[in-house]
């Protein structure tokens, strides 16, 4: 992952190319913190209603809220920061948060469509398997997942780097901090196995729930879109893991539009995402949209 999309040469830019990055600046920002607003809308809602926190799927969603959050904050900080050098250090600080939300969101998703599945298809069992402990754990699991990913490069960082890096300023990007060898081709290695899993699982599951819609014909339509819609979130969620392939894959072949490609990329990929899950899962959900527009007129 990508945080510091304007990182880079900056010295041969003219008026015309600083006055869009500056515009972009603005709109990003303004995305930003109207997401983080929502999200922090549903979270003091999820916050307030028992009846939503006893129930698994609210619990993934959460969970999901509140790491889009992180890893928005987290990018929003490193984007504010892309034109200036920081120590390292605190470049690490910043990067974790960033780097640990963006592996979590396409594994929870992974889980929330797995409950989606399980509630359309096996429904007579839904209760035993779907249960608050098991929720819990399986976020528990997430996380470990996310840790194991990038202590490896935490350790590489202090382990083999000389003392007067670790004190230096750099522009602060995972590239130019967990620079080992081993630090890139394990991070393209787990990203493309996590992928191959999390696509899989989108596929198996909602074809099944596909199918069973059709045949029930109850809702048919209405489960389609619904379908849809998760589908393209989660595409957009499993991107992130190919986030620095893809910049490697575009810069190949247009090597002198670096900030452009860093730029683009971090907006469709990072920004664009988390601005679209309050809608997808929040906004459309009758019972949590019930329980939200209790919070706004109490506002």
């Amino acid at each position: 992952m990508n945080f510091t999309p304007m990182q880079g040469n900056l010295t041969g830019f003219t008026q015309y190319q600083f006055i869009p990055q500056i515009m972009t600046y603005v709109v990003v920002m303004i995305i930003g913190v109207t997401t983080c607003f929502m999200n922090a809308t549903m979270l003091h809602t999820f916050n307030k209603h028992q009846i939503l926190r006893q129930n698994p799927r609210y619990i993934l969603f959460i969970h999901l809220v509140l790491n889009e959050t992180i890893q928005l904050l987290s990018s929003l900080l490193l984007y504010i920061f892309a034109l200036a050098t920081i120590f390292v250090s605190l470049c690490v600080l910043f990067l974790l948060p960033a780097i640990l939300a963006t592996v979590n969101i396409p594994l929870n998703l992974a889980c929330m469509v797995t409950e989606c599945y399980i509630s359309v298809c096996v429904p007579l069992h839904y209760n035993n398997i779907c249960t608050v402990k098991r929720t819990k754990i399986v976020i528990g699991v997430i996380w470990a997942i996310s840790i194991l990913s990038i202590l490896p490069d935490v350790f590489i960082l202090f382990i083999t780097e000389d003392p007067q890096f670790i004190s230096s300023r750099v522009f602060c990007d995972r590239e130019m901090v967990f620079r080992s060898s081993y630090s890139f081709k394990k991070r393209d290695a787990t990203h493309t196995f996590l992928l191959v899993v999390v696509c899989l699982t989108l596929f198996y599951t909602y074809f099944r729930i596909f199918f069973v819609a059709n045949a029930a014909k109850a809702d048919a339509s209405k489960a389609r879109k619904t379908i849809l819609l998760h589908g393209f979130q989660m595409l957009l969620g499993t991107m992130a893991y190919a986030h620095p392939l893809l910049i490697q894959f575009l810069l190949y072949f247009f090597p002198k539009g670096r900030v452009v490609i860093k730029l683009t990329t971090f907006v469709i990929i990072q920004i664009i995402p988390r601005f679209l899950s309050p809608a997808v899962y929040g906004l459309r959900d009758k019972t949590f949209r019930k329980y939200l527009k209790k919070n706004w007129i109490c506002l």
